[in-house]
């Protein structure tokens, strides 16, 4: 069965002890630097025997703990655009038509923790969210090479809820995925590590994942929606990177954005005009939408399958004001 773990402050000098969440959450022995460190260096072992024997006393609750980001540089975080159905219609695509991925990198410097707040850029107006089931690796993938759905237990360690927030107004008048989407605090990222057993992996399309804003549901779906799937995305992703071991893979976001796509005719339009036309027009218009962050909204996000036996937890970020 599936052990979920968690990266928590220790609340001396900075730094931090993993542990497993049971019915409270009980600290592992081990000391790891990192979740590379750890899936690497014996912690996921440490975690599944402790869960099969846990202790009969100190634990603490999950709530009073200082909860961290369960996944830690140095770690690479490649990301899908556009993956679930539902969203590539939105944007404007056939999935059926689809042949390949939409692939960027969002930077390792914007993790950030499940309860932090997330800090809106003071030049940023267009704040917008993305919920997405994230793939951990946990070994690495070194050559080009076709992987299997049953290869998948021997390459993804775990699953993450991860958030990848996307200034708008940065991303596509700049044409920029990587700083739209890296701003500091940009992938709110957990509160658990959920490590997979090897009969756990079918679970990775029957998931559901839900996002709300301030108590609103704006997001929905199933990963068994997604256009491409695991073991499809990292066969692509092995013909052009290494992938290393604590390394995020992020499979995209279903529908309910705040960000909507012009009218193929407001589209066209704009293509005839200078380009600081086109894109203050482009501000304007979405700037009408009423689903952009603002301060003081908060983001609950939450994967799990229905059965139950798969739950990442609940995460959890307010809006700031930079």
């Amino acid at each position: 069965m599936a052990c979920n773990v968690i990266r928590y402050s220790s609340g001396v000098n900075g730094n931090f002890q993993w542990g497993v969440v049971l019915d409270e959450v009980y600290p592992l022995a081990g000391s790891w630097s990192s979740t590379a460190d750890f899936l690497a260096n014996g912690g996921k072992e440490a975690a599944f025997n402790l869960a099969a024997n846990p202790p009969a006393a100190g634990g603490s609750s999950l709530d009073s703990l200082s909860v961290l980001s369960p996944v830690t540089a140095p770690c690479q975080v490649i990301c899908q655009g556009a993956n679930y159905r539902q969203h590539m219609i939105d944007s404007g695509m056939n999935p059926e038509d689809k042949k390949f991925n939409m692939i960027f990198n969002k930077s390792a410097g914007c993790i950030t923790g499940p309860y932090d707040d997330v800090v809106r850029p003071a030049h940023v107006n267009l704040l917008d969210y993305e919920v997405e089931l994230g793939l951990v690796i946990g070994a690495p993938v070194m050559e080009a090479r076709q992987i299997r759905k049953a290869d998948l237990p021997s390459i993804i360690a775990g699953l993450v809820i991860a958030n990848d927030v996307s200034a708008r107004d940065v991303q596509v008048p700049e044409m920029q995925f990587f700083k739209g989407k890296s701003y500091r605090g940009f992938c709110p990222v957990g509160p658990v590590l959920c490590l997979l057993a090897p009969e756990d992996y079918d679970y990775l399309e029957k998931l559901d994942l839900k996002l709300m804003v301030n108590g609103q549901v704006r997001q929905s779906d199933s990963s068994g929606d997604m256009v491409f799937k695991p073991a499809d995305t990292l066969s692509e992703l092995s013909q052009i990177a290494n992938l290393n071991v604590g390394d995020l893979i992020m499979t995209g976001t279903p529908a309910g954005c705040a960000l909507s796509i012009p009218s193929p005719l407001v589209a066209k339009i704009g293509g005839l005009l200078p380009e600081a036309t086109k894109w203050a027009m482009f501000k304007k218009m979405q700037a009408k939408k009423p689903n952009y962050l603002k301060p003081n909204d908060v983001m609950e996000l939450t994967v799990r399958s229905a059965d139950g036996r798969i739950d990442l937890g609940v995460q959890r970020n307010r809006i700031v004001q930079g």
